[in-house]
């Protein structure tokens, strides 16, 4: 089922032409012919095909269960007597989904909410192809969104440069977006936006999920800081030995090495112990 826009008169010349008709009825009824009870009941007929069209609406007009075609433009209108008009909104509108519980790729249990935004672009599809065009965006929603869900990572913690629901928001919420464009175009529906609004680890995991991220932080910190402190104390020797302030053998080299290597990367203060020599 494909919309198609249907004849419809301006309402106020179905007026004009019903209030001739009603006086055409009186006339020859006053003159004694039969003629104008046939005009009545035109214009009794003729009541029965005025409607209105809001902004942003549709009007969908079914003849004895036949489709006879749509009317978009907003006005008074008059067409065709005895048709059922279903109206259909056009405007745009947001499905906020409830928070799923949902495996992620890795068996992670999760917790994911999503919005989408849309609006129905096919009155005819929207009326006839399904059942509620409403309740199937919110079932064909929460499917898409659990499928989505299970494709990713909650997070990546060895391969930084893969692709997570928590990393890569904007990447998850554009194939949301298409895969929800495919579920939905059966509907006559257009998906203008999917953006995920709620994403965490399920309550009995989260605790420990939260300490494998503290422990993936320290990690990652304690990594920069030893590349720091390497070349810090590289940097150190080597300006030593350029300028001859010291000239240090291996085992002493070392040891300084040692020293600052531990001043740097200690996670308390350094409290450095002078010599000032020996008694003897």
């Amino acid at each position: 089922m494909t919309e198609k826009q249907t004849w419809a008169l301006n309402g106020f010349i179905g007026l004009l032409l019903e209030v001739v008709l009603f006086a055409l009825g009186l006339y020859f009824l006053s003159e004694g012919s039969l003629i104008g009870v046939l005009f009545l009941l035109l214009v009794a007929v003729g009541i029965s095909g005025f409607f209105i069209v809001q902004p942003n609406e549709a009007k969908v007009l079914i003849f004895f269960g036949q489709y006879l075609g749509s009317v978009r433009r907003s006005g008074f209108w008059w067409g065709t007597p005895f048709t059922i008009r279903k109206k259909v909104s056009l405007r745009v509108r947001n499905f906020n989904s409830s928070k799923l519980k949902v495996n992620d790729v890795e068996g992670n249990p999760i917790e994911i909410a999503a919005v989408v935004v849309f609006r129905v672009v096919d009155s005819a599809k929207a009326l006839f192809d399904v059942d509620n065009y409403e309740t199937f965006v919110e079932i064909q929603s929460e499917t898409a969104l659990r499928h989505i869900a299970s494709s990713y990572p909650y997070d990546t913690f060895e391969d930084i440069n893969a692709s997570s629901l928590r990393g890569n928001a904007d990447e998850v919420a554009a194939e949301l977006a298409r895969e929800l464009q495919q579920r939905l175009q059966v509907a006559g529906v257009e998906v203008l936006e999917a953006r995920l609004t709620h994403l965490a680890y399920a309550t009995e995991i989260a605790g420990a999920m939260l300490q494998r991220q503290q422990a993936a932080a320290i990690i990652a910190a304690r990594q920069k800081i030893v590349e720091g402190a390497v070349g810090m104390v590289q940097m150190a020797v080597n300006k030593l030995k350029e300028d001859g302030v010291i000239d240090l053998d291996e085992e002493r080299k070392a040891a300084m090495v040692n020293n600052l290597m531990v001043a740097i990367v200690s996670e308390r203060e350094a409290h450095p112990v002078i010599n000032t020599g020996t008694i003897y």
